[in-house]
């Protein structure tokens, strides 16, 4: 389970920030939205707002940015780089590395792990475990070397194989060490995925449909949000190109022929009812997912899959812009998934950025739960939380407005739009 995510350094992102999974000492939705882990208490979702280019996106990629280099690194090959960006508005922060950590919980141990790195090579790295309340090292790496220490025995005499842009965990994990298993395991299970290019996420949906205990919990769900549809299935054939659509350019149409001829393709369909003229119900008829339904109804079936994958198996899912191309109710429906304990037995948790403020305004999200992103006059990005937020030098009360109060920027984080009049009036007298 998430505790903490730390980024410095990385993008937008200037000096470092942590969004902390922690519960803070608030009443609200105590039995619905947090769970136990451990010693810890913590929080099932959090949500991000904040203007457009303020660094929503950024948050979210940190994290991916972070998971893909601990499960990749050792794939890549000494030449390669590790494609980090640093934070480019201020002189001086181009030579300096990113920073990346984690602070999670995982089979009753508190790990803290991280990594400085540039585009060229790893500049620190390390791993410390908390079995109680005390935080023992297991490895340190710095410009120096890698020290290992004595609690670390799987971590022995690997220091040398390491290369300078692999991580030294991914190397031990190479090597089958047991801790590295178990942190590698958990990134394995953090997923981060985009709401605006849903599309590669679909193959996830299609597992799911196939499996005969997990097909009727998706089912049930796509039921209860009245998509239109009474089923859903998969239709495998082979690649038919004279199905492919006739306007196509001859180049691309031969490259597609090229690629796909003799392969399976897989697609979704729903059913319909067709009714008579007097309105009964006279037969059904199967519509393409892809061609004939809504694209919010695509986005929703397509992250479906990653979304019932973290609640199967538990995890932590983060989606970027969970709301494009839905409505807030079905926004708010997966959110409930994740606040719910029916939903959610195995403490799954959620991630997630979005303009929606009607979540705000349903009151389904605790003030530890709301994250606010703001650029400041030199285009670095703050984050700080809900109930971080003090007027008067008073937490914000529970029970305020928070979709008013957020919509008149009273928190903050929102775009400055100036004299749309002014605008307007100089641009008709051209």
């Amino acid at each position: 389970m998430l505790i903490e995510f730390t980024v410095g350094n990385f993008l937008s992102f200037k000096e470092k920030k942590t969004l902390s999974m922690m519960s803070a000492a608030v009443t609200e939705h105590e039995k619905t939205n947090l769970f136990k882990a451990g010693r810890y208490q913590l929080l099932k979702s959090g949500v991000i707002y904040g203007a457009n280019a303020s660094g929503k996106s950024n948050l979210i990629k940190a994290m991916s940015t972070m998971r893909m280099l601990v499960l990749k690194s050792f794939e890549k090959t000494s030449t390669q780089d590790l494609d980090l960006t640093p934070f480019m508005l201020q002189s001086g922060y181009e030579t300096k590395p990113s920073f990346f950590e984690v602070l999670f919980f995982v089979n009753d141990t508190r790990y803290r792990y991280g990594f400085e790195a540039n585009s060229l090579s790893i500049k620190a790295e390390w791993l410390f475990e908390a079995k109680k309340n005390t935080e023992k090292p297991l490895f340190v790496r710095d410009n120096d070397g890698i020290q290992v220490f004595p609690a670390y025995k799987e971590g022995r005499n690997l220091e040398e194989k390491t290369r300078s842009n692999a991580l030294f965990l991914t190397v031990v994990d190479q090597f089958n060490g047991a801790t590295a298993k178990t942190v590698m395991g958990w990134f394995n299970k953090f997923v981060a995925i985009s709401g605006l290019s849903h599309e590669e996420y679909k193959v996830s949906t299609f597992n799911l449909l196939e499996n005969d205990q997990t097909k009727p919990i998706l089912q049930g769900f796509f039921k209860n949000l009245d998509l239109g549809f009474d089923d859903i299935s998969i239709v495998k054939k082979t690649f038919d190109p004279t199905e492919l659509p006739k306007n196509l350019p001859e180049s691309v149409a031969r490259q597609l022929v090229t690629d796909l001829e003799g392969k399976m393709i897989v697609n979704l369909r729903t059913m319909h009812k067709r009714f008579s003229a007097d309105n009964k119900v006279e037969s059904n008829i199967s519509f393409d997912l892809r061609s004939q339904e809504s694209s919010g109804t695509n986005k929703l079936i397509n992250i479906s899959g990653p979304v019932f994958d973290v609640l199967t198996v538990g995890g932590m899912l983060a989606i970027d812009e969970l709301d494009a191309s839905l409505h807030p109710l079905l926004t708010l429906a997966v959110t409930k998934l994740f606040n719910s304990s029916e939903h959610n037995p195995k403490n799954a948790q959620l991630i997630f950025s979005t303009h929606d403020t009607n979540l705000l305004g349903f009151g389904n999200f605790r003030r530890d739960q709301v994250y606010f992103v703001e650029k400041d006059d030199f285009g670095a990005t703050d984050l700080y939380s809900l109930v971080e937020y003090k007027e008067s030098g008073k937490t914000i009360r529970k029970d305020r407005s928070f979709e008013k109060d957020y919509i008149q920027g009273r928190y903050g984080a929102i775009p400055y739009i100036g004299n749309l009049n002014s605008l307007l009036s100089k641009w008709q007298e051209k």
